[in-house]
């Protein structure tokens, strides 16, 4: 906890908003979408979402592959405790849509499901866009399967697999996928494999975002090896999420950006 506070801090030290950006890209994406106030019918069914698993105090078994919880002491967890605590916040979730809205993917795989919040955010920002979801708990994966059919997400694939298995298989026949949301094992090895084997995988607008880039020192180990790979042009830390392109005609900037206008 105490180095999350301090590095929240660097964080504050050293982030901007639009007026410190000179690149043209960076800026219409911070004005039209990370900054856009408005509201949208889809946040409601983002709220809808959440509150169903919110009243869910049904217990389930979880089986943990990744870094593990910083909340949680037992596999043993309730689920409305999961989606109040362990999924995408409220505000996250509206931003990860707006982002999603805004790039307009037609391909997208997410790296670790959980309960679905992240998910449903990926499925309305567009409609028409094809997405694999992939989960390795299988208690966790059925939840959120049954979420998405109540809600009548029907444009999403729920893989129950371990990532490092479903991505081996992927990479022997790259497919392109225009975003990426790396949410699953949050460690400095699992992180840098995934990055290594979807690099084949990326065209000039290709977005991966990657959650909790400063969740532990390997995790901004991870994500400065990230930001210095020679394929990386532009990236933007948000704190909680690292956005990485990969646009040949960007020059190589790195942006510190607060998702939110003081």
């Amino acid at each position: 906890m105490l180095f999350q506070i301090k590095s929240y801090l660097q964080f504050l030290w050293h982030s901007k908003n639009e007026h410190a950006v000179h690149s043209p890209f960076v800026f219409t994406l911070l004005t039209r979408c990370f900054y856009d106030k408005k509201s949208k019918p889809e946040y409601t069914i983002l709220r809808e979402y959440r509150n169903s698993l919110l009243a869910n105090n049904n217990t389930i078994e979880v089986t943990d592959f990744g870094a593990g919880s910083k909340v949680f002491k037992s596999n043993s967890r309730v689920i409305a405790k999961i989606a109040k605590t362990a999924g995408i916040s409220p505000k996250r979730a509206e931003l990860l849509f707006r982002i999603t809205n805004y790039f307009q993917p037609d391909s997208i795989l997410e790296i670790g499901t959980s309960l679905g919040l992240a998910t449903s955010a990926l499925a309305l920002g567009n409609l028409k866009a094809q997405i694999i979801t992939l989960e390795g708990c299988p208690e966790t994966a059925r939840q959120a399967q049954l979420q998405f059919k109540k809600f009548n997400f029907n444009t999403i694939c729920s893989e129950i697999t371990e990532f490092s298995t479903y991505l081996q298989t992927e990479s022997l026949k790259p497919k392109t996928h225009n975003l990426i949301y790396f949410d699953g094992n949050h460690s400095k090895k699992a992180t840098l494999d995934y990055f290594e084997v979807l690099l084949p995988t990326i065209t000039n607008e290709t977005l991966w975002i990657f959650d909790d880039i400063h969740w532990s020192p390997e995790m901004e180990q991870a994500w400065e090896i990230i930001k210095n790979h020679p394929k990386v042009t532009v990236t933007i830390d948000t704190f909680q999420w690292g956005l990485v392109f990969f646009r040949r005609e960007q020059p190589k900037e790195h942006f510190v950006i607060r998702t939110y206008k003081k």
